[in-house]
């Protein structure tokens, strides 16, 4: 029996997630599988990947071809890195002892590199936000400043109409007082 290590499609229209599954390479895709060894969410960013590291290990060991996806999933845990290096083991270019060492450098140093790059995100995000608020806030000044001028402008016609009316009216007080006084 030929086994593959793939995906299986769960999820709804738009929003898959995959169980990691060891399975017969005749079988359906969603159909019977052997053991589930993890799974794989890509609607998270990061993708969630969670994986049984010892039975993946194992069952890459025993011959379990993995699909090209899950083979890049292996190989982002370190999967296949342990096995290269058991199988260096297995030849003698050195002791289990010096591969644990290698592979505990290895996740260290990928560790640290995914770390940093959360770290990026999460300072790009922040900086973005800051930037959009003074956008925002620039918008708002030029509005404030548009609206100021816009009442300022009818309050100054205000006024000037109604010093308009005024000297009207002391014109017209005028001519009523200049009318009785030519009688």
């Amino acid at each position: 029996m030929a086994t593959k290590i793939r995906l299986q499609r769960h999820g709804r229209k738009n929003y898959a997630f995959y169980p990691i599954v060891i399975a017969d390479s005749r079988a359906p895709r969603d159909g019977r599988f052997i053991e589930r060894i993890g799974s794989y969410n890509p609607n998270t960013n990061p993708a969630t990947i969670t994986l049984n590291f010892e039975r993946a290990l194992y069952w890459v060991n025993v011959g379990a071809q993995p699909t090209d996806t899950v083979r890049t999933i292996l190989s982002q845990e370190g999967v296949l890195l342990m096995k290269h290096l058991l199988t260096g083991v297995k030849k003698g270019a050195f002791d289990e002892a010096e591969a644990q060492r290698r592979f505990e450098a290895w996740k260290t140093k990928k560790q640290a590199s995914v770390d940093a790059q959360r770290t990026s995100m999460a300072t790009k995000k922040e900086l973005d936000a800051k930037q959009r608020l003074a956008d925002e806030q620039a918008k708002n000044q030029a509005k404030a400043e548009a609206v100021a001028k816009k009442k300022a402008e009818i309050a100054a016609a205000k006024a000037e109409a109604e010093a308009a009316a005024a000297a009207e009216e002391a014109a017209a007080e005028t001519a009523e007082e200049a009318a009785p006084a030519a009688e």
